[in-house]
């Protein structure tokens, strides 16, 4: 996924910068279209990578998971319930798999991931709209709105499925960390 989302990345940015350019060059209305789009992909896929890195830089995943911005608020569970998040949570890729794995780390450490995960795409989903302020140069105001907004979509599902799936291995963080402090047996 990193290598995908990367290559992406910067096939957006050439292909935004390329289309302007033969747009200056050949004033054709379709290459100002096709650059506007590119470039506002090359954006949302860009702010991904540059906050999920510092995020990643600020917070080396740790967090303390008790805090209360990262509790479930009551309606949640009957949401998710609604939303029918056990089926296609699976379905979501992770950028960092590794992160998440029972094998490479403690549910302590995953669940800390999770909410450096949460955080990310929070953030995301704030900046998902600054495109719309681009409407103000280029118009078609509904373009921006309907990617920002879908952009804000997509980020908002892997906060469902953090949230949605850290009470459990919260859960199995205690009762690891519970049998490390018992005494072992001689």
């Amino acid at each position: 996924m990193k290598s995908l989302l990367k290559t992406a990345t910067a096939g957006t940015i050439t292909g935004a910068v390329t289309g302007s350019f033969l747009h200056y060059r050949h004033g054709s209305p379709w290459l100002l279209a096709l650059a506007i789009t590119l470039g506002t992909i090359a954006y949302h896929l860009t702010i991904r990578l540059l906050v999920g890195g510092a995020v990643n830089f600020v917070m080396r995943n740790h967090a303390d998971y008790h805090k209360k911005w990262y509790q479930l608020r009551p309606h949640e569970e009957r949401l998710y319930g609604f939303l029918r998040v056990k089926q296609w949570k699976g379905k979501l890729p992770a950028y960092e798999p590794e992160w998440f794995s029972p094998r490479k780390h403690t549910f302590d450490e995953i669940a800390q991931a999770m909410c450096q995960s949460e955080i990310v795409h929070e953030i995301n989903v704030i900046l998902s709209f600054l495109p719309m302020l681009a409407s103000v140069w280029f118009g078609s105001f509904g373009v921006f709105c309907a990617t920002s907004v879908a952009a804000a979509c997509i980020d908002m599902l892997f906060v469902i499925v953090q949230r949605y799936n850290r009470p459990r291995i919260v859960s199995l963080a205690e009762r690891q960390k519970g049998r490390s402090k018992t005494p072992q047996s001689v």
